[in-house]
């Protein structure tokens, strides 16, 4: 597979998400079957593992430890702190005994004595960033953690960060339909030489063409809360869908690798993460790192699907509050 660089490291182009394999998309699939699709994976080339302490609560990393730690010397695996579960619910905190506290949680579940990419993944505004990442320095200095990410954060804050510990890499939504890091978070990963991991590169699925009524989604699917999945804004982003659909046919490819492979020719230091519950949408994705799509098709699908074509906020008003994202006008 194609390679990108993460801090020193070469991993393939293609990272895989974990966080659906038991967290937010409604009834999870069984433990056998999501040990499956992460050795398929590991089949397939994929070496770059994502989750949190956050993913269900800590089972996600669990998950990962039991399904990779024979193959712990071969992956990049990642995972990120300062948002866990709490009682059964959500809570952002920096503060730093929290943040080792679930680092050693992390080592544990994830059976390792070190986690090659630790990211933030929700900067707690009444801590300082220095602050924050200084506690996560001393993670690196310990040899816990390999290297330090930040996830969903503006550049000033990434800039304030990267000043007190080298900042390896950032992750941040990013697709066609998503480009808040187009404003200033891609260039700025490229000035300070970080990564730029994409989560939902694949818009949450919507992308597939493979969501016709958000009706049908699980009671439990994050997805039933976020303003571009609910009415009207649905119906008025399936408008995309027919175009975008006959520009996959013209690149002889599914809808969903044209928007994997949009995303990875945005730059040489982008690397998305698409996750999956399925064998056969993660073999899709992993083939959308080797096609070699007509850059006018590409460029097409981009004027087509943007910030300024999709309807509605990707999140609801309360959730937007707690990230630190440059948002458009």
């Amino acid at each position: 597979m194609l390679q990108r660089t993460i801090d020193t490291r070469k991993v393939p182009a293609m990272g895989l998400g974990c966080m659906n394999l038991n967290h937010a998309y409604g009834q999870a699939p069984g433990e056998t079957d999501a040990i499956r699709l992460l050795h398929r994976a590991f089949d397939l080339g994929v070496r770059h593992f994502d989750t949190a302490a956050l993913y269900a609560f800590g089972a996600n990393e669990i998950l990962l430890g039991k399904a990779l730690g024979v193959y712990r010397q071969e992956i990049f695996l990642a995972s990120k702190c300062g948002m866990t579960g709490v009682d059964g619910k959500r809570v952002i905190d920096n503060r730093p005994e929290t943040l080792v506290a679930t680092v050693e949680r992390a080592l544990q579940s994830l059976q390792t004595d070190h986690i090659d990419l630790y990211y933030l993944h929700r900067w707690d505004k009444q801590v300082p960033i220095e602050e924050t990442i200084g506690v996560m320095a001393r993670m690196v200095e310990q040899g816990k953690v390999g290297a330090l990410g930040l996830s969903e954060v503006s550049a000033a804050t990434l800039r304030k960060a990267h000043a007190v510990h080298p900042i390896a890499a950032v992750q941040t939504e990013y697709s066609l339909w998503t480009r808040n890091a187009e404003i200033a978070m891609l260039d700025a990963c490229k000035d300070i030489g970080a990564a730029f991991v994409a989560f939902s590169p694949l818009a949450r699925g919507f992308l597939t063409a493979t969501i016709d009524d958000p009706e049908t989604l699980e009671a439990k699917d994050i997805r039933r809360g976020m303003p571009r999945f609910q009415q009207p804004n649905f119906d008025a982003n399936m408008t995309l869908l027919g175009p975008f659909k006959e520009l996959a046919a013209q690149a002889n490819c599914t809808p969903g690798q044209l928007a994997l492979n949009w995303v990875l020719n945005q730059g040489e230091h982008i690397i998305p993460i698409p996750g999956t519950r399925s064998i056969a949408h993660l073999e899709e994705n992993v083939q959308a790192a080797e096609l070699d799509i007509d850059a006018a098709i590409l460029q097409a699908a981009g004027e087509l699907i943007n910030q300024t074509s999709v309807t509605g906020p990707r999140y609801p008003a309360a959730t937007q509050a707690e990230i630190d994202t440059e948002e458009f006008a």
